[in-house]
């Protein structure tokens, strides 16, 4: 028959180990930032929704990001829903993307292409 001594030390918890690996923002518990690694990343190289003007969402005017997001909606027969709603998706994930990153200018471009993106598809404004 087990003693009290054995019977405590097989109810034991096994000892924590440190913990590996990486937290949702892509840095590495250490604080380097993983290169390349970033799911958003590749779903911007790779997705099959719309053909993007290379540099479109680098482009220093609203009207132009605005214009050229436009036409590849329009263009695209791969897309599920109407053109506005594409193009609208495709430039808030670029600025949710950016996150923090995001300098102060390329936001306000950006988020004005909202504007010029509803103008130029006659929505009213948000």
């Amino acid at each position: 028959m087990p003693t009290k001594k054995t019977a405590a030390k097989k109810r034991r918890a096994p000892a924590k180990r440190a913990k590996t690996g990486t937290t949702r923002a892509g840095k590495t518990r250490t604080g380097k930032t993983r290169t390349g690694k970033k799911w958003s990343a590749r779903v911007m190289r790779t997705s099959d929704a719309m053909d993007l003007e290379t540099g479109v969402f680098k482009k220093r005017s609203a009207r132009q990001v605005a214009l050229s997001l436009k036409k590849s909606a329009e263009s695209s027969h791969r897309r599920k829903s109407s053109p506005f709603r594409s193009a609208m998706s495709m430039l808030n994930f670029e600025i949710n993307r950016g996150g923090k990153g995001l300098s102060a200018e390329r936001r306000r471009v950006l988020n004005q292409a909202k504007v010029e993106l509803r103008k130029a598809f006659h929505r009213p404004p948000a």
